[in-house]
């Protein structure tokens, strides 16, 4: 899957240098829920109808860090659109691995629109929308987990100044949530979620 197009604002630098992603565990919770109900097929009205779940995420600067403040889903795929999809289809052509996924129906491009709203929504409370996330959910043999960013994850997400998140749900039961920036693997944040769970450490939760 390809990271979802959009930059990050000017004057943010310390947001590459971030080395922990603190999520809140409702926000977290909320952004595994969009996976889970795209999955299983259950789709909003005008919804690109594809088992796979982009979105956004916005926040502040913390010392050391990132504090995630909203998720913000996407609802509109524009990959398939005609302005867009010759594009697309040649950089997953270049840079994809074949998969169980039609190569033609591989990558997500936000609308503006909603990139619009989103922006918006992050001017009237003041936060910075410094990531995107999206789901891998068929494993390869030699990445059965698929937790981190692929060739093309790392081409679309280049020079974009955001974190791209991971959500492995290879088994649906059991998601993993990781950060890179700019699709890095080798630039990778931890993310802790918080409150962690009775008995388990912060980084397992």
């Amino acid at each position: 899957m390809s990271a979802a197009t959009a930059t990050a604002e000017p004057g943010t630098g310390e947001i590459s240098r971030a080395r922990e992603i603190v999520f809140p565990r409702p926000l977290y919770s909320s952004l595994v829920a969009h996976a889970v109900r795209k999955f299983t097929g259950h789709y909003l009205a005008g919804e690109t109808e594809e088992r796979k779940a982009f979105g956004m995420l916005a926040g502040r600067p913390v010392p050391g860090g990132i504090q995630v403040g909203s998720v913000f889903p996407l609802i509109v795929n524009m990959r398939h659109d005609s302005g867009h999809r010759a594009r697309m289809d040649e950089v997953v052509e270049e840079h994809a691995i074949p998969s169980e996924t039609p190569m033609d129906q591989r990558g997500w491009i936000a609308d503006p629109r909603e990139l619009m709203a989103i922006d918006d929504a992050c001017d009237d409370a003041g936060w910075v929308l410094f990531g995107n996330y999206h789901t891998h959910r068929v494993p390869w043999p030699h990445d059965p987990v698929r937790d981190t960013c692929t060739q093309l994850d790392r081409v679309l997400a280049a020079e974009s100044g955001q974190w791209t998140f991971i959500l492995s749900v290879v088994d649906l039961h059991r998601p993993v949530l990781r950060a890179f920036f700019e699709g890095d693997n080798d630039r990778e944040a931890t993310v802790r979620i918080v409150p962690p769970l009775p008995g388990m450490r912060a980084a397992e939760a």
